[in-house]
């Protein structure tokens, strides 16, 4: 019996994260010398990241997750040995990778949506708030994601976003650039 209410106390503390704080950690990680760079790697598991000077856009809500002690690779790497058919299988692979199955846009995607994590995607401005994880389709099988900011951008009423899409991590007004796939918030 004590083992389940250990469980239901670690998953609310996941995901009652401030998305002030969020939004602090992400700003914390703008480094627009970040090469942009997806490649496969082996990495330590748990708490293991690809180079501090490379990163892909998962790489920021990684980092910035991890500044608040949620350890995607950890987290996503055990919900996948538990529910691998549950998540995407874009990739061909027949198990879990704690290598990169953290690192692809359309993973996160379900283990926050599996977390109930995911909110209404809108095309308001208004309803994305800093803290707020905003996924999008770029066209021709490509996906992006990033991390809504508590700064305003200077040529639009929007919150900016901390992204990696090739030239580092950077804060910029793309909320509406491309279509919008996936919007999540943790409680707080």
């Amino acid at each position: 019996m004590m083992t389940n209410l250990i469980i239901i106390v670690f998953t609310f503390f996941q995901t009652s994260i401030s998305g002030l704080k969020i939004s602090e950690a992400a700003i914390s990680i703008i480094d627009p010398t970040i090469h942009y760079n997806g490649d496969y790697q082996q990495i330590s598991y748990p708490g293991g990241d690809v180079d501090t000077k490379i990163g892909v856009c998962t790489d920021v809500v990684i980092r910035t997750l991890r500044k608040l002690g949620l350890d995607l690779q950890k987290e996503i790497h055990e919900d996948m040995t538990q529910h691998f058919s549950l998540y995407p299988n874009n990739w061909g692979l027949l198990m879990p990778d704690k290598n990169i199955d953290h690192r692809r846009v359309y993973n996160q995607m379900r283990y926050f949506k599996r977390k109930g994590l995911s909110i209404p995607i809108s095309n308001k401005s208004e309803n994305y708030l800093p803290g707020d994880i905003v996924a999008w389709d770029l066209g021709s099988g490509l996906t992006h994601i990033g991390v809504v900011i508590d700064r305003i951008s200077n040529y639009s009423d929007r919150y900016l976003i901390v992204h990696n899409i090739g030239s580092g991590q950077v804060a910029e007004d793309i909320l509406f650039d491309n279509k919008i796939i996936g919007h999540y918030r943790f409680k707080e």
